[in-house]
């Protein structure tokens, strides 16, 4: 089921949600953050690379993703209260702007400290601006505090799911889920 149902996201969709998780995750954890002396050190050279170019690829699959949601559709709302879908809704969007504002505020942070974006591929895509060394200090601060408030965020909607799925007992995470992960809950009926 690559598009989504009235039930359920198709498998498309759901691939757009757990890969960008993940990527989310794994760039998080490689990012050297500190100062920028850390940063561009020779001993964190792979981790930034890597954190770099995860970065781009979740800024490249933000893009692609909101496309995807605006061509298929999605799952019904299940019945919640007006507050409850106000709030997952404002959720959802404020993820979906961290996503395309962490990368942009990475690069042009960098940029404008002089440095190069650089990729595990060994290519770099040098500064397109002249260099401003303290307003670049200043996106790169608000890049790193950007990287926490989607964790603490990106928490907070995991913790959600959680709680429909098993306080409220309803659907919600289930329509996320890949159906080879929910066919035990048909048979038994849950």
């Amino acid at each position: 089921m690559m598009k989504s149902s009235a039930t359920h996201y198709g498998s498309i969709a759901q691939f757009f949600h757990w890969c960008t998780a993940i990527l989310v995750l794994v760039a998080f954890m490689y990012g050297p953050g500190g100062p920028e002396h850390r940063v561009y050190s020779p001993v964190h050279e792979f981790d930034r690379r890597l954190h770099e170019t995860l970065g781009l690829s979740v800024c490249a699959l933000t893009f692609v993703r909101l496309l995807w949601r605006t061509i298929y559709t999605r799952p019904e709302v299940p019945p919640a209260s007006r507050l409850m879908v106000a709030m997952a809704t404002a959720v959802q969007w404020m993820l979906y702007l961290l996503l395309l504002a962490l990368p942009m505020t990475a690069v042009i942070g960098a940029w404008l400290e002089g440095h190069s974006v650089t990729l595990v591929a060994g290519w770099e895509i040098p500064p397109l601006f002249a260099t401003s060394h303290d307003v670049g200090g200043a996106i790169a601060s608000i890049h790193k505090w950007l990287g926490d408030a989607i964790m603490w965020l990106a928490g907070l909607h995991a913790f959600a799911a959680l709680f429909h799925h098993v306080i409220l007992k309803d659907e919600v995470l289930i329509t996320m889920l890949p159906s080879w992960l929910t066919m035990g809950r048909a048979r038994t009926g849950r």
